[in-house]
C-alpha cells in the first residue's frame, strides 16, 4: 500500500507523526538611515532670567554734593538754631497779632477739635508764607539776617531765584513733616537740612564769593535723603 505524498498546499495532516515541511520566506528589512554627523558641534548657550532686578544702594563719592570752598564754610548748628529760634518768635508774634485782629473783628476763639485743626492749618500757612517771601525776595529770613548769615550756593556764590524757590519748597516740606527736615542736619555729614539738599544751597556766616567763575559747580540731583 502506497502512502500519498503530501503537497505543500495540503491542510495539516491528521497523523501526528507526519511533519509538514516548513517554508520560510526571508523578508528584507529596510535599513534605517544613519544620522548625518554634524561637522560643527553645537554650543549650549546659557540664558539667565532674573525676575527681580538687583538693587544697588551703593553711592559713588560724586553723588552727594558738598561745599566746594573752605572760604565759605557751613554755619554751625548752634548759630542756625539761634536764627531758627528768632524766626519762631517772629512767627508766634505774627500769629498772635492775626488772632487778635480776628477777635477784634467779632470772631470768637474756641478750643474744640475742629477749631484746633483750623488754628494749626492757618499757622502752617503763615509759616509757609513767611519762609517763602523772605527766602525768595530777601535771600535770608529775619532770624538769619540778625545773626549775620546768608544763603549761598555750593561754590560759595549767591544763589539764583530758581534755587531760592526750591529752598522755599524745602522749608514747606520740612514743616509738613513735623520739622523732620530740620532735624536731618543732626546726622547729615555736612550738617545739611532737607532744604539744603533740595536747593543745593546752604547757610553760612561768611562773606559769599564775589567771582562766580572761580569755582565750577557740577550738575547735582535734587536729593534730600540720599544717605
Amino acid at each position: 500500500m502506497r502512502r500519498r505524498r503530501l503537497r505543500p498546499d495540503d491542510p495539516q495532516s491528521g497523523l501526528p507523526f507526519v511533519r509538514e515541511p516548513e517554508f520560510e520566506e526571508e523578508i528584507p528589512i529596510p535599513e534605517r538611515p544613519r544620522p548625518r554627523a554634524n561637522p560643527r558641534p553645537r554650543h549650549t548657550e546659557r540664558m539667565e532670567i532674573r525676575i527681580q532686578p538687583e538693587l544697588d544702594f551703593s553711592s559713588s563719592p560724586d553723588d552727594r554734593a558738598h561745599p566746594q570752598t573752605a572760604l565759605v564754610p557751613v554755619a554751625g548748628l548752634m548759630e542756625r538754631r539761634l536764627a531758627g529760634a528768632l524766626d519762631a518768635i517772629f512767627l508766634v508774634f505774627a500769629y498772635a497779632g492775626f488772632l487778635g485782629l480776628f477777635r477784634s473783628l467779632g470772631g470768637e476763639l474756641m478750643f474744640q477739635k475742629v477749631d484746633t485743626i483750623v488754628y494749626a492749618t492757618t499757622f502752617f500757612l503763615l509759616y509757609a508764607q513767611y519762609f517763602f517771601l523772605f527766602t525768595t525776595f530777601a535771600g535770608a529770613t529775619p532770624g538769619m539776617q540778625l545773626r549775620g548769615m546768608t544763603i549761598v550756593r555750593l561754590d560759595g556764590t549767591l544763589p539764583e531765584t530758581r534755587q531760592l524757590l526750591w529752598r522755599s519748597f524745602g522749608y514747606v516740606l520740612s514743616g509738613a513733616t513735623l520739622m523732620l527736615g530740620f532735624l536731618w542736619a543732626l546726622w547729615d555729614e555736612d550738617h545739611f537740612t532737607w532744604q539744603d539738599r533740595i536747593s543745593q544751597t546752604y547757610i553760612t556766616a561768611a562773606m559769599p564769593v564775589a567771582n562766580p567763575d572761580a569755582f565750577e559747580v557740577p550738575a547735582g540731583r535734587h536729593t534730600f535723603a540720599h544717605k
